[in-house]
């Protein structure tokens, strides 16, 4: 961004108009950083039209770009359940509960009902599970934590009321209590297609038709988002990798790296890219 910004002062006689450099605060965890700059006015004053985003990508090789017209990212929510049996001895069953009989069958019927559900796109994964009971011990509750992405957001609404009614069935079902809490997070992903197709267009001018690629729909959320729902919006990838130099690990791992060519690329073709759109 300041390397695009420093290219842009550089050419400051050349172009007319406005741009504004947002950077991207807190974006890793709810709420994140979009949501409370837009309520503090990071999109008027002066009003922004448009906007355009970049995100590295190892996926593509450094020297390539990819684009996604119109819905590109998924939402994404928290799920937070807690899930109140009665402990007690194992050998003991008339005197129990067992709440981890319930969150096996609730994490069974939370797949099962999206699995089947092939119309939209979404996921709901649960990756934690804490018991904290022993060989011989059955716990009082079990905590189980996941996350729920979408598509769409009307159907992202109408899965909520679904997740918390299979929880109430599964409550019925054992004789117990579970509270099923739903962080909401951060909206799916639209991208504007005049824009986008805009964009792609002028990327291929800048770094050649076979540098440019599109992208599918990506299950992964970004807080870039909440902008896409209030201006024209166009969030983009840009290409990191370099095989010959082993730059191959994905985002988020403990080995990602980058080609620091891509720099160079990344910041020439964001200051194109707001000078012709």
């Amino acid at each position: 961004m300041l390397g695009a910004l420093n290219i842009l002062n550089t050419l400051k006689d050349e172009w007319k108009g406005t741009i504004k450099f947002v950077f991207q605060p807190a974006e890793e965890m709810l709420p994140g950083g979009a949501q409370q700059m837009i309520k503090e006015g990071v999109l008027e004053n002066p009003k922004v039209e448009k906007m355009i985003g970049q995100h590295v990508f190892p996926d593509l090789e450094v020297g390539k770009v990819g684009f996604c017209s119109g819905k590109y990212m998924a939402s994404t929510d928290e799920v937070h359940i807690t899930i109140n049996g009665k402990g007690g001895h194992a050998a003991l069953p008339e005197k129990y509960n067992n709440p981890l009989l319930a969150a096996a069958k609730l994490i069974l019927d939370l797949e099962s009902s999206f699995v089947k559900d092939k119309e939209l796109p979404s996921v709901l994964a649960i990756g934690f599970i804490e018991g904290l009971g022993s060989t011989n011990v059955i716990p009082d509750k079990v905590k189980l934590k996941g996350t729920f992405r979408a598509m769409d957001e009307d159907f992202r609404a109408t899965a909520h009321k679904r997740m918390q009614k299979i929880a109430l069935e599964v409550a019925k079902c054992y004789g117990l209590e579970i509270d099923f809490d739903i962080l909401k997070g951060y909206p799916s992903l639209v991208n504007d297609v005049a824009l986008t197709e805009s964009a792609i267009v002028l990327a291929k001018e800048y770094l050649g038709t076979e540098n440019v690629i599109d992208l599918p729909i990506r299950m992964t959320a970004e807080d870039f988002a909440y902008y896409s729902h209030q201006v024209p919006s166009c969030f983009y990838r840009l290409g990191t990798r370099n095989e010959q130099k082993g730059i191959v690990n994905g985002l988020h791992t403990s080995k990602f790296n980058i080609d620091e060519e891509s720099l160079k690329i990344g910041m020439g073709l964001m200051a194109y890219l707001a000078i012709k759109n």
